[in-house]
């Protein structure tokens, strides 16, 4: 996409009707818990780096294992999730983690919402074709099919999913990859919680599997409060800290 296609397409989002989108703020007081939802190609333990930093704070983690068969049965296991939660929340996802992050963070409980090279669909929207208006992603090309289910061949896994994370490393993270249901990709939002929640965004600059022109467009129309990390997909991994601090904030602790 070229620059005055991406303009278009900003200026276009900026259009959208405002009603409920609220601006990025600080919470008021320090919130103690946060819930971190996995995306395709991964499963809980993705957030294993995160969650040790968080801990380390006092901050009370949980990731959700997200079933990767439907997004109705994805937002049921994070929204059971948040129900054990005593307090206010932070609701956290990466990649396809994004859509359920939409549709539950909409709980009472939830806080604060944070994006991580994450999908941020508005309600209803189709989230396919708004990405077909920028470049495909190297990974795309890389899913390997057994039936109704999908992964990431290994070599698309290790160079276009975990490029910046040692090999050795991220073939672990390959051998524990779960797969998704081919119709998941069709699934649709039913809310954005970007629009009633504050809102916090960190763009992976040299991802391969979400478009970093895609993500900074999602992450100027919910006005969140965005980072830019020099990272692969997976910067909630190769750049922990970074991330973790992130949460922090979105959480009052920053």
């Amino acid at each position: 996409m070229d620059r005055r296609a991406f303009l278009s397409l900003a200026i276009a989002g900026a259009a959208s009707p405002l009603l409920g989108r609220v601006a990025h703020t600080q919470p008021v007081s320090k919130v103690q818990n946060v819930v971190l939802v996995h995306g395709l190609f991964a499963d809980g333990s993705c957030w294993s780096e995160v969650i040790a930093r968080l801990q380390g704070r006092g901050i009370q983690a949980t990731a959700v294992q997200n079933p990767l068969t439907s997004l109705a049965a994805a937002v049921e296991a994070t929204q059971d999730v948040l129900a054990l939660q005593q307090g206010p929340t932070v609701l956290v996802a990466h990649s396809f983690g994004g859509m359920i992050l939409c549709e539950a963070g909409v709980a009472s409980n939830v806080s604060a919402v944070v994006y991580v090279a994450a999908r941020a669909p508005d309600a209803g929207e189709d989230y396919t074709a708004l990405a077909s208006r920028f470049p495909a992603p190297p990974a795309s090309a890389g899913i390997v099919w057994s039936g109704d289910y999908g992964r990431l061949s290994e070599e698309a896994f290790l160079r276009d999913f975990a490029g910046d994370l040692p090999e050795d490393k991220a073939r672990v993270l390959y051998a524990v990859q779960a797969p998704f249901k081919r119709s998941l990709l069709a699934d649709k939002t039913t809310h954005a919680a970007w629009r009633s929640k504050p809102s916090w965004y960190a763009v992976s600059t040299e991802d391969r599997t979400i478009n970093p022109d895609l993500q900074r467009f999602m992450a100027k129309r919910m006005n969140a409060k965005t980072i830019e990390v020099k990272s692969s997909h997976l910067s909630l991994i190769s750049h922990p800290d970074t991330i973790a601090n992130l949460i922090l904030e979105a959480a009052g602790q920053g």
